[in-house]
C-alpha cells in the first residue's frame, strides 16, 4: 500500500510526513510518495527524504493517482482532489462543512483529525491538543514582542519597573500553554473559563482563576466548554471588566467546537485599558473573542494593539509539522492492518467512527 502526500497551498507551511515518519511508514510496511520538493520550506531535502525511504515523484498529480492514502494539512482544492484515487483514503488536520462537504459526495474515504474523540486511546494522535499548545505558546511570544514594555518586575537604582499583568480568556490547552509560558517570562497572570474544572489546572500553574460567583461547570461529555446563557454572560462581562482595566495584556482562546467564537472582550471593556496594551485574538478565524480584531492584522485602537493572525502555526512550523505529522502516523498506525496489508475501516472502533466524513 502506498501513503503520500503533496506540496500545501500557501500560505501553509506546514507539512505532514516528516523524514522521521517517513521511516516510520517504510517500517510499518507502506511505501511513501513525495512530490518534488515536499519538504523545502522547512529545510528538509529531497535527499533526506529518499535517505528514510520515500519515492520523489515529479509532481503532485503523480503522486496523487499513485496513492492509496493521501495525508494532508488541509484539505485539498477542487483540482488537486480531482487527482485522487476513487476508494483511497484522505487524512486532513480539520474539516470545513461550509467549504467542503460537496466533496463528500465522491466515492472517497475522508477522515478528519479534528474529530478525534478525547479518549485515551486517541492521545498520541491528538492534533487538536498538540497545535494548541503550540498555539497559545507563540500567542504569549508575539504579543510580547508588540508590548513595549518589559514583562517581569526590575529593581532597579532608577527605579522598580512592575511585572506586566496578563488575563488569559479560555483555560484549555491554547490557554494553559499561555499561562505557562506567560509565567515563565515573569508576568502576573489570571485566567476565566466556563469550565470550573479549569480552576485546579490554572492555579497549578501560577495563575489566579477568575470565575462568575455561583456559576454551574459548563463542561460538555467531551471536555469542550458549552455554550452559556444570557444571565452567565451579563454576569461574566461585569466580571471582566474590572480584569481587562487592570491587564497589559490579553490573550483570548476562547472556542466552542462547532460554532463561532463567543465575543467576550466588548468596545466598552477595551475602551478602559491602559493605552501601550495588547490582545491576542487566537479566535480570529471563528469570529473572535474580542472587539475589533481582524483575521491577519493588527488594528491599533487608541494605542491598545489586537492582534489576528488565523495560523499562527506558520510561525513555527517545523515544530508545528513534527507534531501533526506524529500525530498522523499514530492514527495511520491504527487504521492499517499489517496482517490483511491494507487500510480497513472498522466502525466498531471510536476513532475511526467519529473522524470518517459522511453526507
Amino acid at each position: 500500500m502506498n501513503v503520500g502526500s503533496t506540496k500545501e497551498k500557501n500560505p501553509e507551511k506546514r507539512i505532514s510526513i516528516t523524514p522521521d515518519t517517513t521511516k516510520n511508514f517504510k517500517n510499518l510496511g507502506l511505501n511513501v510518495f513525495l512530490e518534488k520538493g515536499f519538504g523545502e520550506s522547512l529545510g528538509f531535502s529531497d535527499k533526506e527524504f529518499k535517505e528514510n525511504g520515500a519515492v520523489i515523484l515529479n509532481n503532485s498529480a503523480d503522486v496523487l493517482s499513485k496513492s492509496d492514502l493521501i495525508c494532508k494539512v488541509n484539505f485539498p482544492d477542487d483540482e488537486e482532489f480531482s487527482q485522487i484515487k476513487e476508494k483511497s483514503y484522505l487524512i486532513v488536520s480539520n474539516f470545513n462543512p461550509e467549504k467542503e462537504k460537496k466533496f463528500l459526495k465522491n466515492n472517497i474515504n475522508i477522515f478528519a483529525l479534528n474529530l478525534l474523540p478525547r479518549i485515551t486511546r486517541a492521545q498520541s494522535m491528538d492534533v487538536l491538543s498538540s497545535q494548541a499548545n503550540l498555539a497559545g505558546y507563540r500567542a504569549v511570544i508575539e504579543t510580547i514582542y508588540e508590548y513595549q514594555k518589559a514583562v517581569p518586575m526590575m529593581m532597579t537604582a532608577a527605579g522598580t519597573v512592575p511585572a506586566a499583568k496578563v488575563l488569559v480568556v479560555g483555560a484549555g490547552v491554547a490557554g494553559l500553554q499561555a499561562i505557562a509560558t506567560a509565567k515563565r517570562l515573569g508576568a502576573i497572570v489570571s485566567a476565566t473559563d466556563v469550565r470550573i474544572t479549569a480552576k485546579e489546572q490554572v492555579e497549578s500553574l501560577g495563575g489566579k482563576f477568575l470565575t462568575v460567583e455561583g456559576s454551574e461547570n459548563l463542561e460538555t461529555k467531551g471536555g469542550y466548554a458549552k455554550e452559556v446563557s444570557e444571565d452567565f454572560k451579563k454576569k461574566q462581562a461585569e466580571m471582566l471588566e474590572n480584569a481587562v482595566s487592570k491587564s497589559d495584556i490579553i490573550i483570548c482562546t476562547a472556542l466552542i467546537p462547532g460554532r463561532p467564537a463567543p465575543r467576550i472582550i466588548t468596545e466598552k471593556m477595551i475602551d478602559t485599558m491602559r493605552s501601550g496594551s495588547v490582545i491576542f485574538d487566537l479566535a480570529v478565524s471563528q469570529g473572535g473573542n474580542s472587539a475589533y480584531s481582524e483575521i491577519d492584522k493588527i488594528v491599533d485602537k487608541k494605542g491598545i494593539k489586537i492582534i489576528g493572525i488565523s495560523n499562527v502555526m506558520n510561525k513555527l512550523p517545523l515544530t508545528a509539522s513534527n507534531l501533526y505529522a506524529k500525530n498522523l502516523f499514530s492514527f495511520v498506525r491504527n487504521l492499517y492492518s499489517k496482517e490483511k496489508k491494507e487500510f480497513v475501516i472498522n466502525l466498531e472502533d471510536e476513532i475511526i467512527k467519529k473522524t470518517l466524513l459522511k453526507e
